[in-house]
This record gives structure tokens, sequence and C-alpha cells, in this order.
């Protein structure tokens, strides 16, 4: 018997953060805005119903600690299903992993 690989999500460097925060985002189908549903140091899940097409490049614009400071950042698109997608970030996001490991506090729509 051979043992099963997890899935991608299952086997995340880091942990994520459920969010409802407005992204908005540019793929090879055109640029949108949806809502990113959870969020690591390292990556990220947009839901969505719009196809969007697994292996390519992502320029993503949301705010994350403050409404007033988006950031932008570049990933690539690792995992789709018919809810959304998965994101890899290239580089890691600053100041969303404290010290102690835990996971920074973020900014969410219905705070707004």
């Amino acid at each position: 018997m051979t043992k099963k690989s997890p899935p991608d999500h299952q086997a995340r460097e880091f942990d994520r953060r459920t969010s409802f925060i407005i992204v908005e985002y540019e793929v090879n189908e055109g640029r949108f805005r949806d809502i990113l549903k959870n969020i690591g140091p390292k990556g990220l899940f947009i839901g969505t119903r719009r196809v969007i097409e697994k292996d390519q490049d992502i320029t993503l614009r949301f705010p994350l600690f403050s409404f007033d400071q988006p950031i932008e950042v570049k990933g690539r698109v690792t995992r789709t299903t018919p809810h959304g997608f998965a994101v890899a970030l290239d580089e890691t996001l600053d100041g969303l992993l404290q010290k102690d490991g835990r996971l920074s506090d973020i900014v969410h729509e219905i705070d707004r």
C-alpha cells in the first residue's frame, strides 16, 4: 500500500488567518475584485466563482493592517477550486507573523 501525499493546502509552511478583505488582482484573464478569504505569511486564498487558470503569475493589492495603506504583492496561482483559488506569494508578508509564531491582527471589511 502506498502512502498518499497530503493535499497542497495541508502542506503549508505557515498557518493562515481567516479574513474578509476586498482584494484587487490582475491575472491573464483580466483585472478583478473579490474577497480574500484567508491569508498567511506566504500564501492566501481568494473566494470567487471566476475561472482563474492555475500556474500563472498574479499581482494583488489589498489593505492588511490599515485601510489607508494597501499593500501590493506578487505571487503565483497554485490551486483552483469551484469556490476560488490559492496563491503562493513571491515574498513573505512582513509583519504578519509575530516573533512568537502567532499571526498579527489584520483589517476586515466588516470593520470599515
